[in-house]
Parts: C-alpha cells; structure tokens; sequence
C-alpha cells in the first residue's frame, strides 16, 4: 500500500463537504449531520484504503467493494462517488430531485455507478456484505469487503444476526464499521435506547474489534490499514469509529437536529465560510 497523502485527503474531505451541505441546502432535504461526521472515513476508504479497478460493474471481481448500510447519508456517499470519477460531478445538481440517479437513499433500478443495493431500511447491510465476502472466498479472490452502518441501527435484531453469523462463518475478509456518533433522528442514542459497552458486545459475538478517531484523517487511514493487516485470521472486523455528528461546521457539530435537516441560505453561507473550495464546486 502507498504511503498516505494526509494532506491531499483533508483537502479532498473539504470539498466533500462543500458538497454535501451544497446539496441538501438546493433541495431542502437530505441527512447532513451523519454525511458530514463520516467524510473523512469515506475520503480515506475510496482514496487510500480500497484496491479498485477502473469503472463499474454489479459484481465487482476482483477489486475491494463497499455497502453502505445506514443509506440516509447519501450525500456523502454520492459526493464521494463523484470526486472519485464513478460518475460526472455536475450530476451532484440533481440530488434528491425528480428522476434524478441520486436518490435521497441509494438505489440500483436507475443504475448509478458505485450502487450495488438498496439502502437505508436500516439493519441490512453486514448481512449483504456477509453475502459478498463469502462470495469472494468461493470465487478464490483476495479482495475485501467494506461496509459501514450507525450506532442508533444496531436497535436493529438483523445487525446481530449477522454478527453471529459472520464469525460462526470465520469471514475474516470483511471490515465492518459502526459510526459512532451517539446521535439519532430521535436523540441521543443513550436516551433513546443505550448501546452499553459495544466493544464488549462485538467482542462477544466474536469480532476483532478496533477502535478508530474518524474525524482524525491519520488516525482513520492508520486504523483502516492496521485492519487490513488483521484480514485472513479466521475473524471478521469491527471498527469502532467516534465521530462528532455535523463534523466541519462549526454549528452543525454533536446535535441530533442536524441529522435530516437541511440549512437555509445564511446557514449555508456561514458553513462554507468554514469549507474551503479545494476541487471545484459543482
């Protein structure tokens, strides 16, 4: 693996900001906060960690792939996909609008390139990447399957079924991330329903469990390599990733309100006051 650009990814992350608070605030609806603490992890993913080839295709042989499971931060996602040459930037205009590719969750039926499940009925996705990394195995590949979900969705039962499947399974080319961010639509994630010791938890279901800073971009790159080093040792991985909800902008940071609301003019001028333009806004 080549040695990390930090700084080219931190500039990376701004735009990739930019743009999220850029698309949510033209439509007036969209996930803000969640998209904007998991930037850097998806900077880090798609423009260090995963082995990709070029271009797109559905079964994704012989290259890293990626679910996203918590599919309401599509902005992120969608920015991130773009910045990355899956398909054209100026497409980011059409986000959320009618019969645009870039729905506000991710779906396949318009064939957006990057987009390998529906998302967003939450609890779904570590029981697809599952599927995926088992089918890589049979196919003899040594590519990795990523997949990321948040905090308030492991209230979801088919979160651990799956845990337990994965480890009874010794899928041990799977990394799996929780965003942990201790916010959801309703609240605090105490509040709402308290998540205990995770770490003890996907420990007992049988996981390799690290712990990650996500809004750090060295602490993020260093931790995803350090899980790639511990891929093939008949355990699946977990990352559990702190981030600060609303990550960037200085008034979205650490509240739930920010999970599905968009801002209005002023607040988007003062948020990118704080972003600067790095690639070229769309």
């Amino acid at each position: 693996m080549n040695q990390a650009n930090i700084p080219e990814l931190e500039r990376i992350a701004s735009q990739v900001r930019r743009d999220i608070v850029r698309m949510v605030h033209a439509v007036n609806s969209g996930h803000p906060g969640g998209s904007l603490g998991c930037t850097d992890f998806f900077v880090a993913l798609y423009f260090h960690i995963m082995d990709r080839k070029e271009g797109f295709d559905m079964d994704g042989l012989n290259e890293d792939i990626f679910f996203l499971s918590n599919g309401h931060i599509s902005p992120v996602w969608y920015s991130i996909l773009a910045r990355a040459g899956y398909f054209e930037v100026s497409e980011l205009s059409t986000f959320r609008r009618l019969d645009s590719r870039l729905q506000g969750h991710p779906a396949t039926e318009e064939g957006l390139p990057g987009i390998r499940i529906a998302s967003g009925s939450l609890g779904q996705g570590l029981s697809v990447a599952c599927g995926a990394a088992q089918a890589k195995k049979l196919n003899g590949e040594n590519n990795l399957v990523f997949a990321l979900m948040g905090d308030g969705e492991l209230e979801e039962g088919q979160v651990w079924e799956a845990a337990m499947y994965a480890a009874h399974h010794k899928i041990d080319n799977l990394i799996a991330t929780v965003d942990y961010n201790g916010q959801q639509i309703d609240g605090p994630t105490d509040e709402v329903m308290s998540l205990g010791d995770l770490k003890a938890k996907w420990e007992a279901f049988g996981w390799h469990v690290i712990e990650s800073n996500g809004n750090d971009m060295d602490s993020i790159v260093k931790s995803l390599e350090h899980a790639k080093s511990l891929t093939g040792k008949a355990k699946p991985i977990l990352n559990l990733m702190s981030t600060e909800m609303g990550y960037g902008v200085d008034f979205m940071v650490g509240t739930h309100k920010w999970h599905g609301v968009a801002p209005n003019d002023e607040q988007l001028a003062d948020a990118l006051a704080q972003l600067p333009e790095t690639l070229g806004d769309y």
